[in-house]
């Protein structure tokens, strides 16, 4: 079984950065794509920012240009830079991973870190 866990949220100003981190617990596991998703109150779940295996990333055009989605290997580690944020990013940030020891490969989530953007 793989956990996920997540740190680095709390409150910054607008225009202010913040970096979350999203460890996976075995070191064994091999990860073919880590997605960072968010949740603001309300809303519907909202893909934010993914990286594949190969390191080829993707983004939402709402965060395109101010979040930089990155991982380290050794680590077992994916990372996601945020830069310029904006009272409307403010939400549950979750990471997911497709991944596992050995194949069929699964879906594993993280346990949510709270972003809150405001002066």
């Amino acid at each position: 079984q793989v956990q996920l866990v997540e740190s680095g949220g709390g409150l910054v100003q607008p225009g202010g950065s913040m970096r979350l981190s999203c460890t996976a617990s075995e070191s064994r596991v091999k990860i073919t794509v880590t997605r960072w998703y968010r949740q603001a109150a309300g809303k519907e779940r909202e893909l934010v920012a993914a990286i594949t295996g190969t390191d080829i990333t993707s983004y939402a055009d709402s965060v395109k240009g101010r979040f930089t989605i990155s991982r380290d290997s050794a680590k077992n580690t994916a990372y996601l830079h945020m830069n310029g944020l904006k009272p409307d990013d403010t939400a549950i940030y979750l990471c997911n991973i497709v991944g596992g020891i050995l194949p069929p490969f699964k879906d594993y989530w993280g346990q949510g870190t709270l972003v809150t953007v405001s002066s």
